[in-house]
């Protein structure tokens, strides 16, 4: 029985740090980071952060100077390097002073500003992303060539990571991996001094080619496999559950929900259950995703706003029964499939509503 009347959350942290071990065991030799953007995927940045920190991650990425701040007041005193994906946009310099942040340089103007800043304080310190083939962010490697090259060199500008990012890492027989990891490589002989950094979750398990010095720990630390498909190595991080509100009969021919979008055809039993798109389940998922019901997955039928409706078959369920949406036996790469996209937007999705419970905090 669920006591609650509302959906739960429930964050493992243990399960979380099983998955940063999984990852380590499998680049032996490199550093693991953590990508803790979007609030750590959704999970909470703090507590998932602070767990990471006890597992000895000392390394941490973001997306918006904002992340980094509340990042920062999250871990406290400790000593986490925090690096900025976006950059050094205009006027944001004192924050990153403040919050003691390292940006990621991504573009050509940055890279001048940063380095005008180096010049001014006699150090500066910035990372350097290059693009590889993504055509997202980062620098070209004529722009490379054209800093590297410089009479004057990078001065005082401190390069302490070297970062670009894989875009096929989920297919590994996908032949822009290799294509990208060669013009890596080209990069990194222009910046030898520099750490590098071209693996996510993905790349991770592509093999030691893609190691380099640093991996950045993303999606898999949350339990999304590598290759956007469960994988037995990983543990579910997030695990959504919600109490079964009520067990209704449909006749042949009955219509169930909005619209048009499911018609019995024969008799069925459905349970009701108190959660839905409001809670982060992706409308997506109906009539593809399945919810672990009575020791079962059974078909999803209908995502509303509070409500899912689940074929129950002739299983023993009742109010107040448990149905997971999304855990150890509703797999979040499963989810994802049935909502025609991904880990990572299953996880951003969960909301807020449903009640957090977090184990093993740090």
């Amino acid at each position: 029985m669920i006591p609650s009347d509302r959906a739960r959350l429930v964050i493992d942290l243990d399960a979380l740090a099983h998955n940063l071990a999984t990852l380590r065991s499998v680049t032996p030799g490199a550093e693991v980071a953590a990508v803790v953007k979007a609030d750590a995927y959704g999970l909470g940045a703090g507590p998932v952060s602070r767990r990471l920190w006890a597992e000895g991650v000392r390394r941490f990425f973001v997306a918006r100077v904002s992340e980094g701040e509340a990042l920062r007041r999250e871990l406290g005193d400790r000593e986490a390097a925090i690096y900025v994906f976006d950059g050094l946009p205009p006027g944001v310099t004192a924050r990153f002073d403040a919050a003691g942040l390292t940006p990621v340089i991504a573009t050509l103007p940055q890279a001048h500003a940063a380095l005008a800043l180096a010049a001014a304080r006699g150090r500066y310190e910035a990372a350097l992303q290059i693009d590889t083939g993504m055509n997202r962010q980062g620098l070209t490697l004529a722009e490379a060539r054209a800093l590297a090259g410089a009479p004057e060199g990078l001065g005082a500008l401190d390069v302490p990571l070297l970062v670009s990012h894989l875009g096929s890492a989920t297919d590994p027989g996908e032949a822009r991996n290799p294509e990208q990891l060669a013009r890596f490589r080209e990069a990194r002989a222009l910046f030898p001094e520099a750490r590098t950094s071209l693996a996510a979750s993905g790349g991770a398990f592509l093999g030691p080619a893609y190691h380099h010095e640093v991996v950045r720990g993303g999606v898999s630390l949350f339990g999304g496999g590598p290759e956007e498909r469960p994988d037995p190595r990983l543990r579910a991080v997030a695990t959504l559950t919600a109490p079964v509100l009520d067990v209704r009969s449909l006749r042949p021919g009955d219509r169930l929900s909005y619209g048009q979008t499911f018609t019995a055809d024969r008799p069925l039993r459905v349970a009701v259950v108190g959660a839905g798109y409001a809670d982060g389940v992706i409308r997506a998922a109906m009539g593809h995703g399945r919810a672990w019901v009575a020791g079962a997955l059974r078909p999803l039928l209908a995502v509303n706003m509070d409500l899912l409706v689940v074929d129950v078959g002739d299983a023993p369920v009742s109010p107040g029964d448990p149905a997971e949406i999304l855990g150890p036996n509703a797999l979040l790469d499963d989810l994802a499939a049935a909502a025609g996209t991904v880990a990572h937007e299953v996880l951003v999705r969960l909301s807020q509503r449903a009640e957090r419970v977090y184990l093993g905090e740090a």
